[in-house]
C-alpha cells in the first residue's frame, strides 16, 4: 500500500499504549472554595428552598420515597462541584426528571416559588457553567436517555436530552451513521448539553457547528411552558427557526428536553496522523495544505503547542508517540474509498516534508489505537 511505505519514512511509532492512565478528577480530591465566596456575584431575590418544597418535588416525582429527588448532602455535593474542581455552589437538592411533562411540571412550581434552577447535564463543562452558583434547585437530565427513533434511511436520530454522546455514537454506528460531534468527554457529555453549549469537537471542520446538525429541539422554559420545536427534515424553509436560539443559550432561554438531529453516513475509511512541527507559522502552512491536499476526506484538524502536551503527558501518564517539538496537529481523514484515501494522505505527507513543514509524525489505519487516550486528551473540550 501507498501510505504504509510512505509510513516507513516517516517514523511510524507502535507503542502509544499510556502507562497508568488517571482520571482528572482524582488528582483534585480536595473541595474547591465556594463560587460565592471566589467572585463577587449577587444572588438575587430569589426565595430558599423549604422541606415543603422538597415533599413537592417527591410528589412530582413519584411520591414520597422518590429516589429521584436527592437531598443527602454528600450525593447532593457531586451535583454542586464542576468537573475540574474549580467551583462550587451549595444547593441543597437535585431533581430527576424522566419525561418532558415532569420537567415542565418542576419549573413551573419552581416559578411560582421563585426558586432558581441550574439544568445539568453530564457535568462535563470546563468553564463552571453546569453547577450551581449559589442554592439553586439541580435539575439533572440524567434519567431522561431514551433514544426515541434512529431513521437509517434519512439520517435522523432522536432522543431525549439525557443520552450520552458516546451511546448515541455507538447506536447511530450500528445502523452505518456518525454522530456530527465527537468529544473527548464524549462517555459522559450529554446530547442536550452538548446542545445547549454548541458544541464543537473533532468533527468540526467536516460537519460544521450543531446549527447546521440539529433539526429541531423541544425545550420547556422557566415558567413550565413547553416549546415543541421538533422537526424531521434536513430541508425546511418554513416559518421561524426558533431551535436556533436555543442552540448555545446554556439554558438562560429554557431546558432542551428532546431533540432531533442529522446524522452523516460513516465512513468506511478512517486514518489519523500526528505530527511534529517547528513553528506556529509551519501549523498555519500545514493546515492550509491539507485543506487544500485532502480536500473531501480531511475530517479533523487540531493544532497544541509543547506545554499544553506536556501537561497531558505528565498529568495522565501518558507517553508522547513522537519526539518533543513546539507544536504538534492531529489530522483525520475519512471516506468511502481507502486506497483513494490513503494515496491523498500519503501525498499530503510527502508534500509537507518536503517543504519541511512536517518534521516527524505517526500515522494510524487501526482503530485500537485511534482511540489511545492521548490523541482523545488533545481535544478534551
Amino acid at each position: 500500500m501507498l501510505l504504509r511505505s510512505a509510513l516507513r519514512r516517516f517514523n511510524l511509532h507502535r507503542s502509544l499504549t499510556p502507562t497508568a492512565l488517571r482520571t482528572f478528577a482524582s488528582k483534585h480530591r480536595e473541595v474547591p472554595a465556594l463560587t460565592c465566596d471566589r467572585y463577587p456575584v449577587q444572588r438575587g431575590s430569589f426565595a430558599e428552598l423549604t422541606d415543603a418544597d422538597v415533599a413537592i418535588f417527591r410528589g412530582i416525582l413519584g411520591g414520597a420515597d422518590s429516589s429521584r429527588v436527592i437531598t443527602a448532602e454528600d450525593e447532593v455535593q457531586n451535583y454542586n462541584i464542576d468537573y475540574l474542581r474549580s467551583v462550587r455552589g451549595y444547593g441543597r437538592v437535585v431533581v430527576k426528571p424522566r419525561t418532558t411533562a415532569e420537567v415542565a411540571e418542576l419549573m413551573r412550581y419552581c416559578n411560582e416559588r421563585r426558586l432558581a434552577v441550574c439544568p445539568q447535564g453530564g457535568n462535563t463543562g470546563l468553564v463552571g457553567g453546569s453547577v450551581p452558583v449559589f442554592d439553586e434547585v439541580v435539575l439533572s437530565l440524567q434519567l431522561m436517555d431514551t433514544i426515541e427513533r434512529i431513521d437509517e434511511y434519512a439520517g435522523i436520530v432522536v432522543c431525549q436530552a439525557g443520552c450520552v454522546l458516546a451511546t448515541l455514537e455507538e447506536q447511530v454506528g450500528a445502523r452505518g451513521l456518525v454522530m456530527p460531534l465527537d468529544l473527548g468527554a464524549k462517555g459522559s457529555c450529554h446530547i442536550g448539553g452538548n446542545v445547549s453549549t454548541n458544541a464543537g469537537g473533532l468533527r468540526l471542520v467536516r460537519y460544521g457547528n450543531l446549527h447546521g446538525s440539529v433539526l429541531g429541539v423541544e425545550a420547556v422554559t422557566a415558567e413550565g411552558r413547553v416549546l415543541d420545536l421538533m422537526s424531521n427534515f434536513k430541508k425546511d424553509n418554513t416559518g421561524y427557526h426558533l431551535k436556533h436560539l436555543f442552540i448555545g443559550s446554556e439554558g438562560t432561554l429554557g431546558i432542551i428536553t428532546r431533540l432531533s438531529m442529522f446524522c452523516p453516513t460513516a465512513s468506511r475509511s478512517v486514518n489519523v496522523a500526528f505530527l511534529g512541527l517547528h513553528s506556529y507559522d509551519d501549523v498555519k502552512r500545514t493546515f492550509l495544505a491539507a485543506k487544500r491536499g485532502l480536500g473531501e476526506v480531511l475530517s479533523s484538524c487540531e493544532m497544541i503547542d509543547a506545554p499544553s502536551l506536556e501537561s497531558c503527558t505528565r498529568f495522565f501518564g501518558l507517553q508522547s508517540p513522537i519526539e518533543k517539538y513546539p507544536f504538534y496537529m492531529l489530522i483525520e481523514t475519512s471516506g468511502s474509498d481507502a486506497g483513494h484515501d490513503e494515496e491523498k494522505l500519503t501525498r499530503f505527507l510527502e508534500q509537507t516534508m518536503e517543504e519541511g513543514l512536517v518534521q516527524d509524525g505517526t500515522v494510524t489505519n487501526e482503530p485500537t489505537k485511534m482511540k489511545v487516550p492521548i490523541m482523545r486528551t488533545l481535544s478534551l473540550r
